[in-house]
C-alpha cells in the first residue's frame, strides 16, 4: 500500500534538494514522476521550476490553492503511467488539497511525497502542514542547524535591513534574503527581545 509522506524542516534544511534527488532516483529506474509546486511560490522561477539552493533545478507543474489535486493527479496518472507524486512547498496546500492527495495515495496506491515548512515566522503551523501532520502516514523531520550549532526548528523573518520582523501576513515568499533558521531558544530571544 502506498503512503502519504510529509518531510518537513526549517528554511535551508535542503528539502528541495532531497525532493529532487528522490525524484531522480525514480526516473533513473525508468519510473514516471509528477513534480508539483504551489503557484504562489514564484521566488526562484516564473516557469514553475523546483530550485534547490545548491543549484539543482527541475521543471514542475504549478497549481493554485483552489485546484482539485485529486482530479489533476488522477487524470495525469491515467495518461502517463505515473509511479510517484512529489510536492514541494507543501505548507501552502489547503486542508482540502491534503485530503485530495491522501485519496490519491489510498485509491491509486501511489506514493505522494510532500516537502515543506512546518511553521511560519511566528511559530504557527501552516494550514497545509497542520493537515499533513494529522493525515500523513509517515512524517519525518529534515534537520538543519542554528548559528549556535543546535538543531534549527524555527524561521525568523527579517526586513530589507536584516532586522527581525515580528508581525505581518503569514505568507511572504522569500529565501535567505528574508529568513534565518534558528533554534527555538535564539528565535524566542529575538521574538521577545530578552
Amino acid at each position: 500500500m502506498a503512503k502519504l509522506y510529509f518531510h518537513y524542516g526549517a528554511m535551508n534544511a535542503g528539502k528541495s534538494t532531497i525532493l529532487l534527488q528522490a525524484a531522480h532516483n525514480y526516473t533513473e529506474r525508468g519510473m514516471r514522476v509528477l513534480l508539483l509546486k504551489p503557484e504562489i511560490d514564484n521566488r526562484d522561477s516564473d516557469s514553475g521550476e523546483i530550485v534547490s539552493r545548491i543549484g539543482i533545478r527541475k521543471q514542475a507543474v504549478t497549481f493554485k490553492s483552489d485546484e482539485n489535486l485529486e482530479q489533476y493527479i488522477a487524470d495525469h496518472a491515467l495518461q502517463n503511467d505515473l509511479h510517484c507524486v512529489f510536492i514541494d512547498e507543501a505548507q501552502f496546500l489547503t486542508r482540502e488539497q491534503v485530503w485530495q492527495i491522501a485519496v490519491i495515495a489510498d485509491r491509486l496506491s501511489m506514493p505522494v511525497i510532500c516537502y515543506g515548512l512546518r511553521t511560519d515566522f511566528q511559530g504557527h503551523l501552516f494550514e497545509g502542514s497542520a493537515a499533513l501532520m494529522a493525515l500523513a502516514d509517515n512524517v519525518r523531520e529534515i534537520k538543519t542547524l542554528c548559528w549556535c550549532g543546535r538543531k534549527a526548528t524555527m524561521n525568523l523573518r527579517t526586513n530589507a535591513a536584516g532586522l527581525p520582523v515580528k508581525e505581518g501576513e503569514q505568507i511572504e515568499i522569500g529565501g535567505n534574503d528574508r529568513y534565518i533558521s534558528l533554534c527555538r531558544q535564539h528565535w524566542r530571544q529575538v521574538q521577545t527581545s530578552r
